[in-house]
């Protein structure tokens, strides 16, 4: 593995170590919060502390917060290392730096934009700077170098990648909206949206360890981008790759299994 392969590694790292487990304790703090408010409703004493429901919400902010976090940080590989990405335009020589300079602008606002989400109260802020960084992510998906599978976008980490953070930034937008309504409309907006969050956040995981194994190496891509996927085909003749360390790779892997 090279160096961009290592780096390829930092968004799943994240998405493991910090995500899914803040993933596991929102949902917690959210299921204990509606169940207190249940007994509470029912005349009843709970046991249940009321400390719950400001933990619900200061860790669905860091999560909302880390979900686009790490979505940025996969797209920002994907437009520098991906296919067709900044460091392919510039062994083609078709890189333009007004592109590069308008994307990591991109980059900046979108981050901008979701601080000053975290930063305001009155609802037509709100709605502006959640529309900007969701535009922001859009903008950025679209760029060469993501890997997209357009044509599976049923099963497509990146759009189900996008689904949830939108649903993340909008839950964000609607949390003073939630404690103002007294017909908790915005609540249950909250709880279904949330819920279909939870469900895209298990197809993440799935659709991620598949593209861990769909997506090649850095030496592997001149030779598997020239295969015609549709057909499940490579072209023969077409491997550049040293034979003895090939068999050199082999011989170690051969020895790793006597051992």
């Amino acid at each position: 593995m090279k160096f961009e392969d290592f780096i390829s590694l930092i968004h799943p790292v994240l998405a493991v170590a910090f995500v899914f487990p803040i993933i596991g304790i929102s949902v917690n703090f959210a299921w204990q919060t509606r169940q207190r408010r249940l007994q509470s409703k029912d005349g009843g004493k709970s046991k249940i502390p009321p400390i719950v429901g400001s933990e619900h919400l200061k860790i669905g902010r860091w999560l909302a917060a880390s979900v686009v976090g790490v979505n940025l940080v996969a797209l920002a590989y994907s437009v520098v290392y991906g296919y067709k990405g900044w460091i392919d335009q510039q062994k083609d020589g078709t890189l333009q730096i007004f592109q590069v300079i308008f994307i990591v602008l991109m980059f900046i606002l979108t981050v901008v934009s979701l601080f000053l989400l975290y930063r305001a109260r009155s609802k037509q802020w709100r709605a502006i700077f959640a529309t900007l960084t969701g535009m922001g992510l859009i903008i950025l998906g679209c760029q060469n170098g993501v890997y997209r599978l357009s044509n599976q976008w049923y099963w497509s980490h990146y759009y189900i990648g996008m689904a949830a953070s939108m649903l993340m930034i909008f839950s964000l937008a609607i949390v003073e909206d939630i404690y103002k309504d007294r017909s908790h409309r915005w609540r249950m907006i909250h709880t279904v949206l949330n819920c279909v969050a939870l469900l895209l956040f298990i197809g993440q995981g799935m659709t991620g360890s598949r593209d861990l194994l769909e997506i090649p190496l850095s030496w592997q891509k001149p030779h598997i981008y020239k295969c015609d996927f549709n057909n499940k085909t490579c072209p023969d003749g077409q491997s550049s790759i040293d034979s003895s360390k090939f068999a050199q790779i082999k011989l170690d892997y051969d020895k790793i299994l006597d051992f």
